[in-house]
């Protein structure tokens, strides 16, 4: 069950609960935050790259998941995707106002990565990039493309991730969550010169 909370300018809120054989996940995230993160999981990467993401994007996010990371981090990496994407699109109600596009790009050291984002209503992504290791501790980085996959099909929004180079795994995913949380920022912010949804068709 979803439910939306203060759906305007000023209070952007959304919660989702999410209880299957396989995980449980108690999410909010506020889109008009102060990048405070309250993070447990059992996924210490993960927990470390959605900070970064709470904190480079201003959001406001807690996160309480259990999962069965004894099969391994899939499911629970997936979960709190799935669930991350359903309270963004709650959290933003009706779109009205919104810049609605981003394109960022993030350097981590010797890595830089772009994120670009249209808030569309059309769920699409593309990711383009190679890691020089297929693990970052005991996580797995086939998992970054799970999770902003099924972020971005949630969110219905349509997302570009591209990761331009870099020769640190740990370093590369990093950029690439600080610049979803930078391009987040900004294509949900509210521009006053905007009347109504950002678009031809008078709806998004």
């Amino acid at each position: 069950m979803i439910t939306a909370e203060g759906m305007n300018e000023k209070s952007r809120v959304a919660k989702v609960s999410r209880t299957t054989n396989e995980t449980d996940i108690q999410l909010e995230f506020g889109i008009d935050g102060t990048g405070q993160s309250v993070l447990e999981t059992d996924v210490p990467f993960l927990n470390h790259m959605l900070d970064l993401f709470t904190k480079h994007g201003q959001f406001d996010l807690t996160v309480k998941a259990k999962g069965d990371i004894e099969i391994d981090d899939h499911h629970t990496v997936e979960d709190i995707g799935i669930c991350l994407g359903q309270t963004l699109r709650e959290a933003l109600g009706d779109k009205k106002g919104i810049k609605r596009y981003a394109s960022v790009f993030i350097p981590m050291d010797e890595a830089l990565a772009q994120v670009v984002i249209d808030v569309s209503n059309r769920p699409h992504f593309e990711y383009r990039a190679e890691y020089p290791s297929s693990q970052v501790g005991s996580f797995s980085t086939e998992l970054v493309h799970e999770f902003l996959w099924k972020f971005a099909l949630e969110a219905r929004i349509t997302l570009h991730v591209i990761v331009h180079y870099g020769m640190n795994t740990h370093h590369m995913i990093e950029a690439v969550f600080k610049a979803l949380g930078r391009a987040l920022d900004e294509a949900t912010s509210i521009d006053p010169r905007v009347t109504g949804v950002p678009s031809t068709k008078g709806v998004l």
